[in-house]
């Protein structure tokens, strides 16, 4: 449509009677096309459906009637039922749906009640219980041979069981030039971003030169001289992303007037949290979001659904994304896991850039130099990211060269949380593979005994392990007090046709700790990197007091390996002390102690290498099994701490930019 011809529009809810003349805006018109690239505008074959573009938008000859204002928009949410309005606005025909499946850039409505008709096309889809558009109504899918069709009418035509919409996230890219859209206005968080604006714009001045950046940004007008921190507040909380816009701008003001920036400190990490809160799911300004959207159009490396169970292991329902972009959006929403500075967002982003630059893609410096432009702006200081980008670089290039050789054994790894006294219990069972995978695949929230975590381990090695050549290894993650726990006798017996699962003498069975602590770190990754050549360390009942035993340890700062043979009274104080020296490999009889017990565990245990001790306590579990008539056998009840820094569930991981960091005073 050309500007010089008029569009008659009409706003029946507030002026019924005055018509209004709008004008296409000639960069913000999208014809039909039948192809996803803007660059195709072939028109869609007559009747096809879906199509893609279709949408204009029209600025007024004229302001709008008293009483008309924008209409607040926000993303659909599954399940949220909806209402679609007619397009010319009649107040009569509506219809009921509600969101069955997104995928982009359609979601796809099943209808609950009314008939859709052709002048439902290009009205709006409204969520009642949030006050706001969510959607466009683009297209009708008819119900024949639908299971939950509708019943056919008179004339043997039933009525479309389902609409297609286009959302937020599409409309926004079909139309990247559009200012940002109204949302409804923040509740949460308001004052409390009022009060931390007051304190970092401590001038008038300061405060007019942001209000005037951020209406020229979100196409507002500026309020000049009388700008204040409300008004500059009601700007950003009234449109899409127009938190993340006026931190953008704060920051840049401040960058200018403070030397070294706003990034570290205390008031900057404080308007950020605050921001969290007035607008939970969006951290970058549309000017960043779409620089980084146009990066990850040329990345090819890294699988959008992988990205997202790295980065969220812990995430439940999260939607299959569809690009890098898609997925990116999910990751905005999340806050990082505590103790890890780096928001989820910044986490991909660097992970993505680690697979570019192995790959040799040309965008990893660009996507380099946007986390690095971006990270001071969340509150992430660069020495954060460089180690981040280290790790993930040498995760990459550890799975990448063990592509190369015969894959590692695959581990099936239980985060264990027992109940008090210790007979039931809740847990998530991660499995982790040579080529890269890490993830969890079965959660227990509610307590069961231990012959149902048994079997459920069971389940994990036959459908989601592959134990070829070798077997997995079974690694517990308990917290230090419950490291006594005898889960190498767990057993699921089975009934007449199953013959049981007894993991503790099929599988390598090993306990590792959950909590490894800033004061551990040094030496835990120095005892472990030492352990070819550790010296094996006996601490008997002779080391029974807590600095004795300490002591024993100090003076042995390579020894990775420890043999504790003291009263089982005694056994959890050394343990305690055994993790907190950064000791990797720690081997006791949860009964027995002694000398001769002493002398048999050390000889288990003295020219084996370290990574072949697991399968020599289980072939030992398996020789005590195999004689019953020697219950004093010292296979049995023999537990052994196997814990590394590596190969640990990302939550469990000690993130090394923490651990280095000094404590917060």
């Amino acid at each position: 449509p050309s500007r010089a011809e008029p569009v008659a529009l009409r706003l029946p809810h507030v002026d019924r009677e005055r018509v209004l003349a709008g004008r296409a805006v000639p960069e913000m018109w999208r014809p039909p096309r039948a192809r996803p690239e803007p660059g195709r505008l072939l028109p869609p074959a007559a009747g096809s459906l879906p199509y893609y573009g279709d949408l204009v938008v029209l600025e007024l000859d004229a302001d709008a009637p008293p009483g008309a204002e924008p209409a607040p928009f926000l993303p659909h949410r599954d399940g949220n039922e909806v209402v679609a309005l007619w397009a010319s606005g009649h107040t009569l025909p509506t219809l009921r749906a509600v969101p069955r499946v997104s995928a982009h850039p359609w979601t796809a409505l099943d209808v609950l009640g009314g008939t859709v008709a052709d002048g439902f096309s290009g009205g709006p889809l409204w969520d009642r219980d949030r006050q706001a558009v969510v959607g466009i109504v683009v297209a009708a899918h008819e119900g024949a041979g639908r299971p939950e069709a509708p019943a056919p009418t008179a004339d043997g035509q039933g009525p479309p069981a389902a609409v297609y919409a286009i959302g937020l996230s599409s409309i926004e890219a079909e139309l990247p030039d559009l200012p940002p859209v109204a949302v409804p206005a923040a509740g949460r968080g308001r004052q409390q971003l009022l009060s931390a604006l007051e304190q970092l714009l401590t001038s008038r001045q300061d405060v007019r030169d942001c209000e005037e950046r951020l209406a020229a940004r979100l196409g507002r007008r500026s309020a000049g001289a009388a700008a204040d921190v409300e008004r500059l507040v009601g700007l950003a909380v009234g449109v899409r992303r127009g938190v993340p816009e006026l931190l953008d701008i704060v920051y840049d003001h401040l960058a200018e007037r403070r030397p070294g920036g706003p990034a570290e400190t205390a008031d900057w990490q404080r308007i950020l949290r605050i921001a969290r809160v007035v607008s939970p799911r969006e951290r970058l300004a549309v000017g960043r979001r779409r620089n980084l959207t146009a990066l990850l159009a040329h990345c090819r490396t890294v699988d959008p659904g992988r990205l997202l169970r790295t980065v969220l292991p812990y995430a439940d329902g999260t939607p299959l994304p569809v690009d890098l972009a898609d997925a990116a959006d999910v990751l905005e929403g999340y806050d990082p896991h505590p103790g890890q500075p780096m928001p989820p967002l910044l986490q991909g982003v660097v992970r993505i850039g680690v697979h570019e630059r192995a790959a040799g893609g040309e965008v990893a410096d660009d996507l380099d130099a946007w986390v690095r432009s971006t990270a001071p702006r969340l509150g992430v200081a660069p020495a954060a990211v460089d180690q981040f980008r280290a790790d993930a670089t040498a995760v990459h290039t550890t799975a990448a060269a063990a592509s190369r050789h015969p894959a590692a054994p695959p581990r099936v790894q239980v985060e264990l949380l027992p109940a008090p006294p210790g007979n039931l219990f809740t847990y998530q069972i991660w499995v982790w593979s040579g080529d890269g995978r890490h993830e969890v695949v079965l959660t227990q929230d509610t307590e069961v005994a231990s012959d149902r975590v048994v079997e459920a381990i069971r389940l994990v090695l036959r459908t989601e392990v592959r134990e070829h050549p070798e077997t997995a290894l079974l690694e517990f993650f308990v917290s230090p007090a419950w490291l006594r726990l005898d889960v190498d006798a767990w057993a699921f017996p089975g009934d007449g046709d199953d013959g049981g699962f007894y993991p503790g003498i099929t599988r390598r069975v090993v306990l590792r700790s959950s909590e490894r602590t800033r004061e551990t770190y040094a030496s835990w990754k120095r005892r472990s990197s030492a352990l070819p050549t550790s010296p094996r360390l006996l601490l008997d009942e002779r080391c029974t007091d807590p600095a004795v035993v300490r002591a024993r340890l100090e003076v042995s700062p390579e020894a990775g390996i420890v043999v504790v043979s003291c009263d089982r009274q005694q056994q959890g104080r050394v343990l305690r002390q055994c993790l907190e020296a950064g000791v990797h490999t720690v081997l006791w009889h949860r009964e027995d102690h002694g000398g001769r017990l002493s002398a048999a565990l050390l000889a288990l245990v003295e020219g084996v290498d370290h990574t072949l001790i697991p399968e020599v306590v289980r072939l030992e579990r398996a020789k005590a099994m195999a004689d019953p008539d020697c219950p004093t056998h010292h296979g049995r009840r023999l537990s052994l701490l196997h814990d590394g820094p590596d190969h640990r569930p990302p939550p469990l991981a000690p993130d090394p930019w923490a651990l280095t960091q000094p404590s917060p005073s």
